[in-house]
């Protein structure tokens, strides 16, 4: 059975209005990455850090998929193989527009965590210093999001996957971020296509056998078609 494996970064959602650390002028452009999503900057300052995920959480609720995420749920649909995405992302578009089989290794805005015992939760749309745990009691809840400095989740499954792909896509990603930024190199070398979509260069093009360039809601869709034809 053939396997092909999606790797999806924050250049998918930017089309359907979420920005990218990137953007000028949006969420990101206001605050320091070391004051709003590493570990040291949540035990400075949780109430900005909450408030900063709160407004991620608003915006990504009120988030629709574009194109290119009903694509891939699309080709998720109509594949005969297994076909699994891991994301970058911490909205859940690909879960609105369809999909399944989505691995999150970086986290969820719509996930709660309990920085004491490790609990997690659906969060409330609001969250703020001192929210309890509802298993241990602890005022120690947080955004269940994977902060720099800390592991990605899923990793042993996500190697795996990389290592057995038939097909291994990346779309909307910068290739700067580590350890995702491995992936294409680990699957080529495993025997693995790579194709890269994406609107420029990414930093690790080179590792990809095959790179098409421009907008995700474009590409996707056009590369799903292909995909479901042969």
């Amino acid at each position: 059975m053939e396997k092909i494996v999606i790797l999806t970064g924050a250049g998918i959602s930017a089309e359907s209005g979420l920005g990218t650390f990137r953007d000028e002028g949006g969420l990101w452009a206001l605050h320091a990455i070391e004051d709003v999503a590493t570990p040291e900057g949540f035990a400075r300052d949780p109430g900005l850090v909450h408030r900063f995920y709160n407004a991620r959480r608003a915006q990504a609720a009120q988030a629709t998929p574009n194109p290119a995420h009903e694509a891939l749920a699309r080709l998720q649909a109509g594949f005969h193989g297994d076909l699994w995405i891991v994301t970058q992302n911490v909205d859940d578009l690909h879960e609105k527009a369809g999909s399944s089989n989505v691995l999150h290794m970086h986290g969820s805005l719509s996930g709660a965590l309990c920085g004491a015992c490790d609990h997690r939760w659906p969060a409330p749309l609001e969250m703020a210093p001192g929210d309890q745990c509802p298993d241990c009691g602890a005022p120690a809840a947080r955004p269940d999001i994977v902060w720099f400095g800390e592991i990605p989740y899923h990793m042993e499954r996500i190697w795996e996957l990389v290592e057995t792909a038939d097909i291994f896509a990346a779309i909307g990603t910068s290739g700067q971020v580590y350890p995702a930024a491995a992936f294409a190199q680990h699957a080529g070398r495993a025997g693995a296509h790579c194709v890269e979509l994406n609107l420029e260069d990414s930093i690790n093009a080179r590792d990809f056998a095959e790179t098409r360039r421009g907008p995700a809601s474009t590409l996707v869709p056009e590369w799903v078609d292909e995909i479901l034809s042969h």
